[in-house]
């Protein structure tokens, strides 16, 4: 069901491989179903910075624009379902302003 968009099975540790563009079309994707990062990193056998860096756009910049297309044509349901922005970090460090709270 959610996982049938995904063209190839999961990849085993001795089929490793670099991520391609398409991986990273299909990753976006994956990320509007909801499908477990988890589950996307077992799929990839990859490390799960590497996902970090294509929601960033850090690797295959343009990535998402192409994916948001293709999810449009697969998906037209689903649109106004899903958050099509860029992934944004979240920062861990307290901001500088809140230590004066406790002055």
């Amino acid at each position: 069901m959610v996982t049938a968009f995904l063209k190839s099975p999961p990849a085993t540790p001795a089929l490793r491989r670099p991520l391609t563009e398409d991986d990273a079309v299909d990753i976006w994707i994956a990320r509007w179903l909801r499908v477990r990062q988890k589950d996307l990193v077992k799929r990839y056998a990859c490390d799960p910075r590497r996902l970090y860096e294509i929601w960033e756009e850090l690797r295959f910049p343009g990535s998402r624009a192409k994916a948001l297309a293709l999810f449009r044509k697969r998906y037209p349901g689903l649109e106004d379902r899903i958050d099509p922005g860029a992934h944004r970090r979240i920062a861990k460090a307290a901001h500088p302003d809140q230590l004066t709270l406790f002055g």
